[in-house]
């Protein structure tokens, strides 16, 4: 627990440390599945995402998933934006690692994904996305995949 507050508070001080990019607030929805016999559920979420430069947002999320154990994850990622000169799409690549939360204790688990963001207005948009990787459970480790969509604000 104590590493998980040094953490928030390296953040905070980088994020409080950087010029004002942007600030979004996202809201997802989608499945997710766990390998180890979970099944596929729904996946329900929202998270913040900060511009550290035109190209890379530091972010975190806090998402419910319905398999069982009702497992509940908080992510924490860097996502990079690839530029598409010629495109009003905004592809992304991401990693990072989460905390899950279900029947048995919290484990550990690193979260790897991509996907695009469809803008709708200036300030808003629409992601497309997908997010994958191990959680290292109690003897044995489990697979996790999420595909996901909902709606991004960046603050004005």
């Amino acid at each position: 627990m104590r590493y998980v507050l040094l953490l928030v508070l390296a953040v905070a001080l980088i994020v409080s440390m950087s010029p004002a990019q942007d600030l979004s607030v996202v809201g997802r929805f989608g499945l997710s599945d766990f390998s180890n016999g979970g099944g596929v559920g729904l996946q329900i979420g929202g998270g913040v995402d900060y511009g550290l430069k035109h190209d890379l947002l530091l972010g975190s999320e806090f998402n419910i998933n319905t398999q069982g154990g009702g497992p509940i994850e908080w992510g924490n990622y860097v996502k990079y934006m690839i530029d598409l000169p010629s495109s009003k799409v905004k592809p992304y690549i991401d990693g990072g690692f989460n905390l899950w939360f279900y029947t048995g204790g919290p484990y550990f688990g690193l979260r790897f994904g991509g996907g695009i963001y469809f803008p709708v207005t200036p300030q808003i948009s629409i992601p497309a996305d997908i997010q994958l990787g191990p959680v290292f459970t109690s003897g044995s480790s489990t697979f996790y995949f999420a595909m996901t969509s909902g709606i991004r604000y960046t603050l004005p």
